[in-house]
């Protein structure tokens, strides 16, 4: 597998067989591909008939396993190094945010993103400084890179839900409470969640807490 600067991925019609008139994009995390969060458009699309949903692998083949793709490694936990590589991905991510909503003719405010563990790192950090906001950033089990930047470099301000097991031994819980404070500080709207008992995961509750953001920001 080797790098790549445009993105693709698994995809999910809009259940309803009509024209899409949402977009739900999925960011998976680290090591993983576009297959492991696709698998929960089904579900979604119980509640937004009408989204069309696409999970993207992320650009980079994942250099601490044999297999999967990486937004940024994780070789180096120093925040510097983190920081760069979510700054190297992003452009490729916007890139393909933009062609999607061109492909399904629509606006910021009918996308969507949902991401896991890295995939919340990336879709916390893309859609701060978008220009236009999006409709919602649901971040699963993830946290906000380098807060202490984002006062200087926000520019849209999208509700945000942060959904986080309490026995998360990965990214620790109290990173949703660190990422809760930063949120908040730069005046953007943020509900959390805790998980008692859940590990580095998505859990049913999780997924429903989701879902009903989902619902009330996008539902027609």
């Amino acid at each position: 597998m080797t790098a790549v600067t445009k993105l693709d991925g698994p995809r999910h019609p809009p259940a309803s067989g009509g024209p899409a008139r949402a977009l739900v994009i999925l960011l998976h995390g680290l090591g993983a591909n576009g297959n492991d969060l696709i698998g929960l458009a089904p579900v979604l699309s119980q509640i937004l008939p009408d989204a069309a949903f696409v999970s993207p692998d992320a650009p980079s083949p994942c250099d601490m396993a044999p297999m999967g793709r990486q937004w940024f490694s994780f070789r180096s936990t120093a925040d510097a190094d983190i920081l760069a590589g979510a700054r190297a991905a992003a452009p490729i991510l916007n890139a393909f945010i933009d062609s999607e909503l061109k492909r399904y003719s629509l606006a910021d405010d009918r996308l969507a993103m949902i991401g896991f563990s890295q995939g919340t790192m990336m879709a916390l950090h893309v859609a701060l400084r978008r220009p236009t906001p999006c409709a919602l950033v649901v971040g699963y089990s993830g946290a906000l890179l380098a807060p202490e930047i984002l006062a200087a470099e926000i520019k849209s301000r999208p509700p945000v839900l942060l959904i986080h097991g309490e026995a998360d031994q990965v990214i620790v819980f109290s990173a949703m409470a660190a990422s809760e404070a930063a949120l908040l500080a730069n005046n953007v709207s943020v509900h959390c969640e805790a998980r008692p008992g859940l590990g580095h995961g998505i859990d049913e509750q999780g997924l429903a807490f989701g879902a009903a953001a989902l619902k009330q920001t996008l539902g027609t």
